[in-house]
């Protein structure tokens, strides 16, 4: 065990084990070493991993820390992209304390399922498996889903994700612990249900569900989307989502750890079972924004989705996300979060032996799969021949025809150069998997690739939403920085991901500086739906909600690069 690095910490762990049992209380570094080290970025002493097993435990818990002066980092399942669901390297002026919730995954059904009530762990895969039988789905459906990302972890990022109608992830519903300026926790109830005034009574109900039907308030009218499809559908000269919007800041929603959140009630979607989806290629960026403007004027809903990748991106997914196209296509997101599990224990393992570091199971796997056939449909791997951007539109199967039409006319005219197909059921299952794919193949890339690589450089930006000129071109002289890039995103919201790596003795912090600065030169906002982590600095307005949120500065803090220290010193 690490010893405390202030004298008020002394005894800590022991109180912690007095509430849970000794053996939810980690305290070496094997052990506390998948908790502490970021999925891309952040890595730092703890001097406790704790594993409570109710709400109650938790409540208890951040007592102690209270009482010991303690910093508080709130955790789920530790995927998160730019370090903000662990410790950094900062200069902290007390101990900090890692509260994994994964214990705490239980899910309430509201309303014939409308609504769900979901615990700190829970995860949006369960969400998703829980809602099918009741034809529902939860607002994210892939991506983050199929790496058992948590449904709190999404809330509090404000994660946006694939959903064109629906908009970030946001509700104003939720129960959470604040710690107020004279150092008193408070709990706070906004779930819209009645649970009494004790908070030891009110959580032991709700991690039990025990409530009446007339404590709870009603649900929101129900649809397959959000308000969010009308402003995309403008073309403003400002960005569609982005984490420090206002309009989608409240309480645990955009909170990025300043709280400690215990429940989030989420509304829920009809899940549409007939959907069509059409994969587009062409040669002219230009043409694209075309076809997206044509689609947010037409008449009717929105398309569910349209993810663009580059004609790179799909061979860097292919080669260095195969293991995640694989899996996902052949054992289903069950196994890929189980997998993703024993990669991050496996690689906190090896970082501690001599001579191996932290990404030994990423390279494993990447030689494994080397030798599992892709199977890639002939359809696909044509237009990637063929074109070198791409588009994948999924839409309503009420909607097939009118897009084919649409479609057709677009690439008929003389002006547009392109072409499109409706995808068979399995072609259509894996363009998703390689566009989901996309989002791990650098990282991949950058592993596989350390002799040569000094970091790696991302960003999720949100482009204004008129911005004709939408794919970035980088000048020489940030270029020939870069050893890898790679391009994809949002496309109907404009929210894109860059994944960078940059080349040996290039300085990271600087590159990003002036890559930021391009991007902001452009009135696009940066971070857009990954929050500010260890790598982003939070604006001034985003500082205030972060303070306002926790006057102590005693949760995640330092997140947003911000102060780490107590009461923002």
């Amino acid at each position: 065990m690490r010893a405390p690095q202030n004298p008020r910490s002394a005894g800590a762990v022991d109180a912690f084990a007095e509430i849970m049992e000794r053996k939810h209380v980690l305290t070496s570094a094997r052990a506390t070493a998948p908790y502490t080290t970021g999925d891309r970025f952040g890595a730092g002493d703890v001097l406790a991993v704790l594993r409570p097993g109710s709400l109650v435990d938790m409540w208890r818990a951040l007592q102690v820390c209270v009482d010991h002066d303690l910093i508080v980092i709130t955790q789920a399942a530790n995927t998160g992209l730019t370090g903000g669901s662990g410790p950094g390297e900062q200069d902290y002026d007390r101990d900090i304390v890692i509260l994994s919730t994964l214990r705490i995954d239980q899910i309430h059904l509201l309303h014939d399922a409308r609504e769900a009530i979901c615990l700190p762990g829970s995860t949006l895969f369960a969400l998703e498996e829980e809602l099918a039988p009741h034809g529902r789905e939860p607002h994210s459906v892939i991506g983050s889903t199929s790496i058992g990302a948590s449904v709190v972890g999404g809330i509090a990022n404000n994660s946006g994700g694939t959903q064109i109608r629906k908009g970030p992830a946001f509700t104003e519903q939720a129960i959470f612990a604040r710690v107020d300026e004279h150092g008193q926790i408070q709990l706070v109830n906004h779930l819209g249900i009645e649970l009494g005034s004790d908070p030891v009574h009110i959580l032991d109900r709700l991690q039990r569900g025990q409530w009446d039907a007339a404590d709870v308030t009603p649900p929101p009218p129900d649809s397959t989307g959000t308000v969010y499809a009308e402003h995309v559908r403008r073309l403003a000269g400002s960005p569609a989502r982005f984490n420090a919007d206002p309009t989608f800041l409240h309480e645990a929603s955009g909170c990025a750890g300043k709280l400690m959140v215990f429940a989030v009630r989420t509304r829920t979607f009809p899940l549409e079972q007939d959907r069509a989806t059409f994969y587009i290629g062409t040669d002219d960026p230009a043409d694209l924004e075309r076809l997206r403007r044509t689609c947010l004027a037409a008449d009717g809903p929105l398309p569910i989705s349209g993810e663009y990748m580059s004609a790179h991106a799909f061979d860097l997914a292919t080669e260095y996300g195969k293991d995640t196209y694989v899996s996902l296509k052949h054992a289903g997101s069950r196994t890929l979060v189980r997998m993703f599990a024993l990669k991050s224990w496996a690689n906190g393992v090896f970082a501690k032996v001599p001579g191996l570091g932290p990404s030994v199971a990423d390279a494993i796997s990447q030689k494994l799969f080397t030798l599992v056939p892709a199977n890639i449909p002939t359809r696909l791997v044509a237009f990637r021949n063929r074109f070198a951007h791409h588009l994948l539109l999924v839409v309503s199967g009420s909607q097939r025809d009118a897009t084919t039409q649409l479609l057709s006319e677009f690439f008929s005219a003389p002006e547009h150069e392109g072409a499109f197909f409706e995808c068979d059921a399995d072609e259509a299952e894996s363009a998703t998997l390689i566009r989901f794919g996309v989002a791990s193949a650098a990282s991949r890339f950058f592993v596989m690739h350390r002799s040569q690589a000094a970091a790696m450089v991302t960003f999720d930006v949100a482009l204004r939403r008129d911005d004709a000129d939408w794919l970035e071109v980088l000048p020489p002289e940030i270029a020939d920085q870069l050893l890898q890039s790679v391009y994809f995103g949002h496309f109907f919201c404009h929210v894109l991901h860059q994944d960078h790596v940059a080349k040996k003795g290039v300085d990271p912090v600087a590159l990003k500086q002036a890559m930021t600065a391009l991007l902001e030169s452009r009135g696009a906002a940066v971070p857009a739906e990954h929050n500010y982590g260890r790598i982003y600095p939070a604006p001034e307005p985003m500082v205030e909600h972060f303070q306002r949120l926790d006057p102590m500065n005693m949760f995640n803090a330092g997140v947003g690069q911000t102060s780490p220290r107590k009461r923002w010193a």
